[in-house]
C-alpha cells in the first residue's frame, strides 16, 4: 500500500471532519443511529471515491438500518461534501461498517474478566 501523501492526509481529514458534521447534522433519516461516528476516511489519490468506515453505537439490525440510510442518503451527502469542500471532483462515498471498537470494547472486557479471575485465585491462595 502506498503511503499518503500530506495532501492526501488533509483531504482525508477535512472530508472526515464534514462527513461527520452531514451525517450529525443534517441528516433526517430516522434508520441513521444518532451515535453513528466516522471513525476514518480514505480519499483515492485521483478524488473520484471514497472509503468512510463508520461505528454504530447498537445491536446489528440498528448497524444495518444505519447503513441502508446513509446508501440511500449518498447522493445528497455527495451534494453537501461539493457544497462545503473545494476540491477538483467531488468523492464518490462508500460506507462501510467499521466494527474495531466494539471489538476493542469487547476484548477489554475480556481482560478484565481474566485479571479479576486471577485476583480471586490470589486471594484465596493467601487464605488458605
Amino acid at each position: 500500500m502506498r503511503k499518503n501523501s500530506i495532501k492526501n492526509t488533509r483531504v482525508n481529514a477535512e472530508v472526515q471532519h464534514e462527513l461527520s458534521n452531514i451525517i450529525r447534522g443534517e441528516i433526517k433519516d430516522p434508520r441513521i443511529n444518532p451515535l453513528t461516528s466516522v471513525v476514518a476516511v480514505e480519499v483515492a489519490p485521483d478524488l473520484k471515491s471514497c472509503k468512510a468506515y463508520i461505528s454504530v453505537l447498537g445491536d446489528e439490525k440498528s448497524q444495518a438500518d444505519t447503513l441502508a440510510g446513509l446508501k440511500s442518503a449518498e447522493g445528497y451527502i455527495r451534494r453537501q461534501l461539493a457544497r462545503t469542500i473545494n476540491l477538483r471532483n467531488t468523492p464518490e462515498v462508500r460506507f462501510i461498517l467499521d466494527q474495531s471498537i466494539e471489538y476493542g470494547v469487547n476484548m477489554s472486557k475480556l481482560i478484565d474478566d481474566v485479571n479479576k479471575d486471577i485476583k480471586e485465585t490470589e486471594k484465596d491462595d493467601e487464605n488458605e
